[in-house]
Order: C-alpha cells, then sequence, then structure tokens
C-alpha cells in the first residue's frame, strides 16, 4: 500500500525540522512525513559554527539589522521578507532558548552575543562555536515529542508527483533495501539545503547537490537567483573545511605573505584596537573574497600545493579566549592541518559556502506550484539579495522554515483527494531507477563527469565571471549534459547503492550548474557576489530585479526578471568603514527582546 501523509517534508536539517514543528503545532491532527537522505542529525546544519543574528542589545534595533541585511545584499533583497525576518528572528531565538538550545552567556548570566561581518551591532547569538550542532539537536529532540511527525531516515526522495498542475507527494528510495516508493501527500515542502558541491572547492558536506532545487525545477518552479554564489573568505586549503567568522569576530586578523593586514587597502576600514564592527576583517563574505583574489594579483599570497592562501592570525587572542569562545576552530586547525592557532598562524583561501539563490518562495515559502513549498538554503524567498551577511542564516531556517510549515498547514488542511495519475508516475520513475540506471553501460564515468563539471563552475562562474568565461561554460555544461546519457553504472545491487545514488545527484547538479552559469550570463553588471570584468559596474536601471530560471523542454534553462520588492529603503552605495549612510531614520513595528529578558 502507497505511504500517504497530510504533508512531507524533504531534509531532516534545521528549516525541515523546524517546519514539521510549525505544522504540527498549526494543527495537530495533521500527519506529517520528514524523508532524509541521512539521520536528520547529519544534516548540514549541524555543521554551522558561527553564530545566529537577532536583536536582543539595547544599543540595536530591528531596523538597524534590516538595513544591515539589505545593503549587504546590495539592494537585491525583498525588503518586507526582510522585514518579517529581522521581526520574527529573536523571537525564534528565544524559543530555542525555551526548547533547551545553551546560548553561550555573558559574565551577568544574560545571553551573549558577538559581532559578525556586515553587522554594524553586535547581535550575533552563539553556543561557542557550535550553534548549528547545539540548534539541530534541539529541534530534533522537540520534533520527538509530536507524535504526528513520522521519519523516514535514509530515503532518497528523485522525483514530485505532480498531476493537474499540483504537488501531491514524492517518489524516492529507500537506501537501506533499494525498494522505489511514492509518498503521497497533500503539500510538500523541500527543506533540502544547498548546492555547493556543484563547484570543486567548498564547505559544503557531499549530501548537498542541490537536490531539492532541481526537483522543483524539472516539476515546473522556477529557481531564483542562483547566479549569487557565495564565497566565505577562509576556509582550510585541501578540505575546504570552514574557519567560522566567528574567529574574526573575536578579534582574528587577516594578512598576507608581508604580514600585512591588507583589507584595509580595500575600503573596509583601518585596523583597530580590537574587532569593531564595521572594520575590516568583519566586512562582507563578497568583499573580502574579492579582496584575496586583488591580493593574489598582486602577488600578495602564499603558493602552496593546494592553492594560494593567506593567513588568519590568532595567535594574539591566546589560549584561554582561544579555548573558550572558538574551541571548536583549534580542534579543525589541530585535526587537519597539523598545527595549533595559539601559536601558529592558520592558512586560509576563499571557498564556495552558501547559495543566495535558490527555489523561488513568497514570505511564507510558497513556490508558483499550488502544494510545493520551500524554505532554508534550498528556496529563496529573498532575504540575502546578492550577499548573504554572516549569521543570518540560521535563524533564516528558524523563521521561514516555520513559515512555511504553518503555511503548508493551512494548505493541507483543507484536504485533497489525490490523482490516481500520481500512482502511476511511481511506475515511470521504478522503471527509471531500477531498470535503466542499473543497466547503464555506457562508456562514460559519473566520476569523471562530475569532476569536469565542477571544474567548468569553477573556471566560468567563480568570484570573478566574464562573458567569455560564461559563454565558454554554458558550452561545456550542456556538452556534459549529452554525456551523461551514455554513463556506466558497475554496481547493480539494491541495498546502500551509493553509485546510483551518486548518477542521480549527478543529473540534478547538471541542472542546477546550468541554471547558475546561464542566470549570470544574462545578468550584465555585478552586484554583491556576481562580479562581472567585464560589466564592473552595479546597473539599477537593468537589473534590479531578481533572475527566474525556468526548465524548457530540452533540458535548457529560460530567464525572465521579477522586480525587486522595496519597502522603504531606496538603493544606495554600499559603504564599509567609518560612515556607512542609514539615511532617514525608520521604524520596524514589532519587538525585540530585550537583553534582560529572563529565559
Amino acid at each position: 500500500m502507497t505511504p500517504s501523509h497530510d504533508v512531507v517534508l524533504v531534509g531532516g536539517g534545521g528549516a525541515g525540522l523546524r517546519a514539521a514543528i510549525g505544522i504540527a503545532e498549526t494543527n495537530p491532527k495533521l500527519n506529517i512525513a520528514v524523508v532524509s537522505k541521512v539521520y536528520p542529525m547529519r544534516s548540514h546544519t549541524v555543521s554551522a559554527e558561527g553564530g545566529a543574528a537577532g536583536v536582543i542589545g539595547a544599543d540595536d534595533s530591528l531596523d538597524e539589522h534590516a538595513y544591515d541585511t539589505i545593503s549587504g545584499g546590495d539592494w537585491l533583497c525583498d525588503q518586507d521578507a526582510v522585514e518579517a525576518f529581522v521581526n520574527e528572528a529573536p523571537e525564534e531565538l528565544l524559543r530555542l532558548e525555551h526548547w533547551g538550545c545553551p546560548w553561550s552567556r555573558g559574565a551577568d548570566g544574560r545571553i551573549a552575543v558577538r559581532p559578525f561581518g556586515g553587522m554594524k551591532k553586535m547581535r550575533t547569538w552563539f553556543a561557542a562555536d557550535k550553534t548549528g550542532f547545539h540548534m539541530l539537536h534541539t529541534l530534533f529532540q522537540t520534533s520527538l515529542k509530536y507524535p504526528s511527525v513520522v521519519r523516514y531516515d535514509e530515503w532518497f526522495v528523485t522525483r514530485l508527483l505532480v498531476d493537474d498542475g499540483r504537488v501531491q507527494g514524492v517518489i524516492a528510495i529507500d537506501l537501506k533495501s533499494g525498494k522505489v516508493e511514492a509518498i503521497t501527500a497533500c503539500a510538500v515542502i523541500l527543506c533540502t539545503g544547498g548546492c555547493g558541491r556543484v563547484f570543486s572547492f567548498t564547505t559544503n558536506a557531499a549530501i548537498k547537490n542541490g537536490d531539492g532545487m532541481a526537483l522543483a525545477y524539472r516539476a515546473g518552479a522556477p529557481l531564483k537567483d542562483m547566479e549569487f554564489v557565495q564565497y566565505h573568505p577562509t576556509g582550510l586549503p585541501f578540505t575546504g573545511i570552514l574557519i567560522t567568522e566567528a574567529a574574526r569576530a573575536e578579534g582574528g586578523y587577516l594578512i598576507n605573505k608581508d604580514g600585512y593586514r591588507y583589507l584595509q587597502d580595500y575600503d573596509l576600514g583601518k585596523p583597530q584596537p580590537h574587532p569593531v564592527l564595521r572594520t575590516m576583517e568583519l566586512g562582507p563574505r563578497d568583499r573580502l573574497s574579492q579582496a584575496f583574489m586583488k591580493e593574489l594579483e598582486k602577488g600578495r599570497t602564499i603558493e602552496t600545493p593546494h592553492g594560494h592562501v593567506v593567513h588568519l592570525d590568532l595567535r594574539h587572542l591566546g589560549n584561554k579566549k582561544i579555548n573558550a569562545k572558538i574551541p571548536f576552530v583549534r580542534e579543525l586547525c589541530m585535526k587537519y592541518q597539523n598545527l595549533d592557532p595559539v601559536k601558529d598562524l592558520i592558512p586560509v583561501r576563499p571557498v564556495v559556502h552558501y547559495m543566495m539563490g535558490g527555489i523561488h518562495t513568497d514570505i511564507n515559502g510558497a513556490t508558483p506550484l499550488p502544494g510545493l513549498y520551500a524554505a532554508g538554503e534550498a528556496a529563496c524567498v529573498s532575504i540575502n539579495g546578492a550577499n548573504r551577511l554572516g549569521s543570518n542564516s540560521l535563524p533564516e531556517l528558524l523563521v521561514f522554515g516555520a513559515r512555511a510549515g504553518r503555511a503548508a498547514a493551512e494548505y493541507a488542511s483543507r484536504g485533497f483527494d489525490i490523482s490516481p495519475c500520481v500512482i502511476a508516475q511511481k511506475t515511470d520513475e521504478h522503471r527509471r531507477l531500477e531498470h535503466d540506471l542499473l543497466n547503464k553501460n555506457g562508456r562514460e564515468s559519473i566520476a569523471d563527469l562530475r569532476d569536469a563539471m565542477q571544474k567548468t563552475m569553477e573556471q566560468s562562474a567563480g568570484i570573478y565571471r566574464s562573458g567569455a568565461s560564461l559563454r565558454d561554460g554554458v558550452q561545456t555544461l550542456r556538452r556534459l549534459q549529452e554525456r551523461y546519457a551514455d554513463i556506466s553504472i558497475e554496481d547493480r545491487s539494491r541495498t546502500f547503492n551509493t553509485e546510483r545514488v551518486a548518477a542521480v545527484e549527478l543529473a540534478f547538479m547538471l541542472d542546477v550548474a546550468e541554471a547558475i552559469v546561464n542566470t549570470a550570463l544574462r545578468r550584465e553588471e555585478s552586484r554583491g557576489a556576481h562580479q562581472r570584468t567585464d560589466f564592473p559596474k552595479r546597473d539599477d536601471q537593468r537589473f534590479l530585479a531578481h533572475s527566474l530560471s525556468y526548465r524548457k523542454a530540452d533540458s535548457s534553462s529560460q530567464v525572465e526578471y521579477l522586480p525587486v520588492t522595496i519597502t522603504r529603503w531606496p538603493p544606495g552605495e554600499r559603504v564599509y568603514g567609518e560612515a556607512a549612510p542609514h539615511g532617514e531614520p525608520h521604524h520596524i513595528t514589532g519587538r525585540a527582546v530585550s537583553p534582560g529578558t529572563a529565559v
């Protein structure tokens, strides 16, 4: 018998679990399925280190958080979504406190906050440098108290069930048995994370292949702003493991081969005696990554077997502070680089980290396809615009996970009949996965095609792009799509057949990669993380708009544009350093959590 639920969530990370809780709270009668490719506690949310932004200080305001987010996103953010986000983020973080999240405390016992890149006030809540780990634990444990939540751990979704223009469930492989099963539902929420693995050097886990983005794309929902790919300035060479921004928030310096704090040369402020907001190492990630490339051009980086690097210097922080505030950074450096940041410099270089783009949704997580919702990094609501500020992603999981959960619950509560036609789609997908894929005897290697795709993305759509590099990327990706039809699969087994999973993931990645390169080619301007060497200026006349990429019948993409929602902050210059203008004061209606709130 085909399993059936009221709502199916695809992905068991922060956004998925928060959405599941939101559904259960909205309508306890609804039956909820969480379908996850990995056990939920292995979701990528667990790797987030630095913190979660939410206004809490007496010297801070919701307006300032909104402005920092909008200007940091180079005015591509939808401002109605940003206003909702900054208003609800403190309440979500406080709710996590009540559920058991062990936020770090100040000497007075109140919740501690730290500075973070692009934020002009200290508003980033943290749990040492394992914030995502503790948040995911808290959400997972909280979800266990709801009997209406049923989990399908280690099930891999390969297709959305769509009939008469409405999403009515999913088809997934039970990785343990290899069985292909349809799971019907009135509503589906995609919370599968980003797609950093389309690039070769990334902080992203091996599970982050853009599965959810490709599922929505193939079902007819557009992908929004896919050209905006964030490089984090401090990844460890070779592994790509992230050294959290918290290391710089606590006072770390970035220095070139001459021991010089080079960021002072790039309109990011001047050296200060301690980490001050708006200054140098706490500039936004796109600017810091671009500064690294300029240092590379000037010959001021250090060449290593794994690429050019600069150094992150934490030595002046001392043993006590490092162990108290960023112990995981020390652990990572000792285990993966065989160095101790208490006495050694850390080699770092920019690494693909986050996708500002994703599945196009409204402010409540609804896509244009009825019955389909999305939240988290898989979605683009859009609060991140052209560049996400550090520590905004974790509260985004909470705010829009909860919103998508509530919206999907209300939709599913109306009750819908599942079309018999969608069950027939299981037969087609079963044939594709069981017969077609497992009998592939072509000449192409999955690993070789994946490697070629990743190299193409690095070369064509890296920190700096050009029309020529992007056109080459488009052509190469089309050839890779054609070559994919001739892949070979040697493993014919069903149980935990990772080769079959890798084949499906590669197909998803090729779709997503093509959407990234196509939208980047068409955006003839430089904005945030999208830097065109042939169009170095921002162009608000033509491109103050979101790109929407639709998948055509021949698997290519068609790009359209949607105006950015501007509520009260007209586009201005992005200024970092000592004078970041806020213009006229604005006031958001809502309640910020005061620093004296009892928790």
